[in-house]
């Protein structure tokens, strides 16, 4: 297959999608760990967020993080743009619908609703973008009390879930949205790839429900307990 072909022809369009899925997903790993050190607070009330600050200027500040973060980005776009143009192509293709619709007989309404799903995670990537990435890069954040070389993030996700349902709710939204793309797009990157072995499968189908279910249920606790106090600032 030539270069080309990668970005034109309808195979090379979801072998893209899937190597560039399966490197967010890599992303979400990172991203979900570092975040997930907010619950340290849980255990430590004296906390204040400084394991989490800490893990986020490592994050900001090592060039390795930094350079991948390039990459991150140019994944992000790929993945976006061939998904719609996978999305546009299967509806061009479809021309006249079914004189019957099979429903979940045929595929679950997730992965018919993949173009949707991935609407919806475009917008929230939007708007966690311009809450928490253009603030730590860009604009700026307050010093951490503990440190002034550290930005206090911790601080900026308390403030943005504190007595905010409606943003809470956003997040919600965005991380069942999440949950349902991670579903089928977990599995259906493998079998792009090839994998067709039923077993294999089925074991790829179990991870990805797991991986899914416990990453999705991380990112919903975060605004969630800090929404409802258990979490924050002891002072």
């Amino acid at each position: 297959m030539k270069w080309s072909a990668l970005f034109t022809s309808s195979i090379g369009k979801k072998l893209v999608m899937s190597l560039t899925g399966l490197f967010l997903i890599s992303f979400l790993v990172v991203h979900v760990g570092i975040n997930a050190c907010i619950f340290y607070d849980l255990f430590n009330t004296q906390d204040d967020g400084q394991m989490f600050n800490i893990a986020a200027h490592f994050m900001g500040s090592n060039w390795v993080p930094r350079f991948l973060e390039v990459g991150l980005f140019a994944g992000f776009l790929l993945h976006i743009v061939q998904g719609f143009m996978v999305e546009f192509q299967n509806r061009s293709r479809r021309g006249v619908g079914y004189a019957k619709q099979m429903g979940n007989k045929g595929s679950k309404w997730y992965s018919r609703s993949m173009g949707l799903l991935g609407t919806l995670l475009l917008l929230f990537l939007i708007m966690h973008i311009s809450q928490f990435w253009v603030p730590s890069r860009i604009t700026g954040l307050p010093e951490a009390s503990y440190n002034p070389e550290h930005h206090d993030m911790f601080i900026k996700m308390v403030e943005t879930f504190t007595d905010n349902p409606l943003m809470v709710i956003l997040y919600l939204l965005g991380v069942i949205s999440l949950y349902y793309h991670l579903i089928h797009g977990f599995q259906s990157a493998f079998r792009t790839l090839g994998v067709y072995n039923k077993r294999y499968l089925i074991m790829i189908r179990s991870i990805g429900i797991g991986f899914s279910v416990l990453v999705c249920l991380l990112f919903a606790l975060m605004p969630v307990s800090i929404y409802f106090g258990w979490i924050g600032y002891s002072n």
